[in-house]
């Protein structure tokens, strides 16, 4: 993963991942998504930080619950749209 654009382009490969039903896949690649996206998302406005700590806990509520849908639509829209978000300001 390269980037903004890598860590965008990674987030919505994870959530098809999830959505095929390859969890144990998805879940690496999720791992690996955070950790790149964490240093971008640190460079961002407090207010997206506040945003950023409260959709991981949703996104791994519903890993825990093995909601893969849910998942895969946290991953695809509010994660990017967030990103994309914070980047702009």
């Amino acid at each position: 993963m390269t980037g903004f654009q890598g860590v965008i382009d990674d987030a919505r490969e994870c959530a098809r991942l999830f959505r095929l039903g390859r969890d144990v896949e998805a879940g690496l690649a999720m791992i690996a998504l955070v950790e790149a996206a964490q240093p971008l998302v640190e460079l961002m406005q407090s207010d997206v930080q506040s945003s950023w700590n409260g959709l991981l806990g949703l996104m791994f509520n519903d890993q825990q619950a093995q909601n893969w849908l849910s998942l895969a639509d946290y991953l695809e829209y509010e994660w990017v749209e967030l990103l994309t978000a914070g980047q702009a300001v």
